[in-house]
């Protein structure tokens, strides 16, 4: 089934991504645009480091982003390069970044709410930034037509 603009526009999709997006990036440490290129990645399932390479052509400029999201579990070695049968090393994003998508589709999709305990990071206030989000994010688990 393919989706129209109008079906997205009516389910409400992007109306809270830029709430969900700072959270997810707040709550996991992550920079945007590292968020972003996951989202790519798992698109694409399998993917060499060339396929990152040409990624990252429209993110800011961050040397070393391969390395750190490899080291922080981001992105798993799917099928080591072996010269004769795989010229390249074969890599895909690992569980823990396919949870974490899953989990921002589920609250875009308001099936789940953002939590609001008083572990959550924006809940701590320790800035005006998330007193702002505080408010922004109980708007959304309010809203009917979420």
């Amino acid at each position: 089934m393919r989706l129209s603009p109008s079906d997205l526009r009516e389910i409400n999709l992007f109306k809270y991504y830029r709430l969900v997006r700072r959270w997810a990036c707040k709550t996991y440490s992550l920079k945007d645009a590292d968020l972003e290129l996951l989202i790519y990645l798992d698109c694409k399932e399998l993917f060499t480091r060339n396929d990152f390479i040409d990624g990252v052509y429209t993110y800011s400029w961050d040397k070393n982003r391969w390395e750190r999201l490899r080291k922080e579990g981001w992105i798993d070695v799917f099928k080591h390069r072996n010269r004769i049968t795989s010229k390249y090393t074969v890599y895909k994003v690992s569980s823990k970044t396919k949870r974490l998508i899953t989990r921002i589709y589920r609250i875009l999709l308001a099936e789940e709410d953002l939590p609001t305990s008083a572990s959550s990071v924006f809940y701590k206030n320790k800035s005006y930034t998330d007193k702002v989000f505080n408010k922004a994010i109980d708007d959304m688990t309010r809203d009917q037509e979420r």
